[in-house]
């Protein structure tokens, strides 16, 4: 049985589109498991920031005492960041959301609180949060190639 002359002739043209088909679903895909999992890590990073007074994030220092309270609630948070970073390295956050998470973690150790509990968990973790060390001493910078 011998195919009409048409039928030889889209036969490539017919493979190309389902294969750019095929190509773009499949980077659809990908973009929305990029999107859940970020949502799954904002979402983790909100029950953190919940457990933390909210003088904390205003900005107010607070007292030694509450300081101490919090600290493994502060821990968590830094745990998370680091962990934010770690997956941006591996490039499994994105560009975008990587832009908003490492403003809001510069944000965030310029506020007292959080600054007076980085300094103390930092003295005391041992070789633990490389991801978030590096990331300060670089200034927060967003580097593409790097980041």
């Amino acid at each position: 049985m011998n195919l009409p002359d048409w039928i030889k002739d889209i036969a490539p043209i017919v493979t190309a589109v389902g294969v750019c088909v095929g190509a773009l679903q499949l980077w659809n895909t990908k973009r929305q498991a990029t999107t859940a999992f970020e949502d799954a890590l904002a979402k983790e990073y909100r029950e953190i920031t919940g457990r933390l007074p909210t003088g904390a994030l205003l900005g107010e220092t607070l007292t030694a005492e509450s300081l101490q309270t919090h600290l493994p609630n502060f821990y968590r948070y830094f745990d998370l960041c680091n962990n934010q970073t770690f997956l941006r390295q591996i490039k499994r956050i994105s560009t975008k959301t990587w832009g908003f998470w490492a403003d809001g973690m510069r944000t965030n150790l310029a506020r007292p609180a959080f600054a007076e509990s980085w300094e103390h968990i930092r003295q005391h973790a041992g070789s633990d949060f490389q991801e978030m060390r590096r990331l300060i001493a670089e200034g927060f910078k967003i580097d593409p190639r790097k980041w």
